[in-house]
């Protein structure tokens, strides 16, 4: 597989995640809206929490760091 090919399917896997993402912090939104219990609100928010970490490692794969 080429790296552009990689980094293409990078990308959109990026964007899933931050679609994903988003779709919690609604939820969540919404959630704290309607008083839904602590637990279910915390576990939604561990997961968005590990969704924003994943987003951050491939956001640093796409995009690297470099030191001029």
């Amino acid at each position: 597989m080429s790296d552009d090919q990689d980094q293409a399917e990078l990308r959109v896997k990026l964007a899933r995640l931050e679609l994903e993402h988003e779709d919690y912090d609604h939820a969540i939104d919404a959630m704290v809206n309607q008083g839904v219990d602590a637990l279910r609100l915390q576990r939604f928010k561990k997961k968005k929490l590990a969704l924003k970490d994943e987003i951050t490692k491939l956001h640093a794969r796409i995009i690297p760091n470099i030191i001029a």
